[in-house]
C-alpha cells in the first residue's frame, strides 16, 4: 500500500508590515478622527497619556508625459515631448 501526501495546507494571509512608529506601541487609544481642511486629509489619533499620532494626506495630479504625436501613417511619432512625470505640488 502507497502513502499518499496529503496537500500542504495553505498559508494563512499575513498582512505585509509597513511602516511602523515605535512611540506608540503598546499604548491605549482614547479616540480617533479625520477631518478636511484646506485641501488636505488630517488622520488623527489620541491616545490616553494626551499624545498624538496624526497623518496629513494631500493628493497631487501628475502628468506622465505631454507630447505632440504624427498620426498621418498610422502609426505614432513623437514630434515633441512637453512634460515628463511633473507634479502639481511646489
Amino acid at each position: 500500500m502507497t502513502k499518499r501526501k496529503m496537500p500542504a495546507k495553505p498559508e494563512a494571509h499575513r498582512p505585509v508590515r509597513g511602516k511602523q512608529y515605535p512611540g506608540v506601541k503598546g499604548k491605549t487609544v482614547d479616540w480617533a478622527e479625520h477631518v478636511f481642511e484646506e485641501g488636505m486629509l488630517y488622520v488623527r489619533v489620541r491616545f490616553t497619556d494626551q499624545t498624538e499620532l496624526c497623518w496629513v494626506l494631500q493628493t497631487a495630479h501628475v502628468i506622465l508625459a505631454a507630447d505632440l504625436g504624427d498620426w498621418k501613417t498610422g502609426n505614432f511619432k513623437r514630434l515633441a515631448l512637453f512634460a515628463q512625470n511633473q507634479s502639481d505640488l511646489r
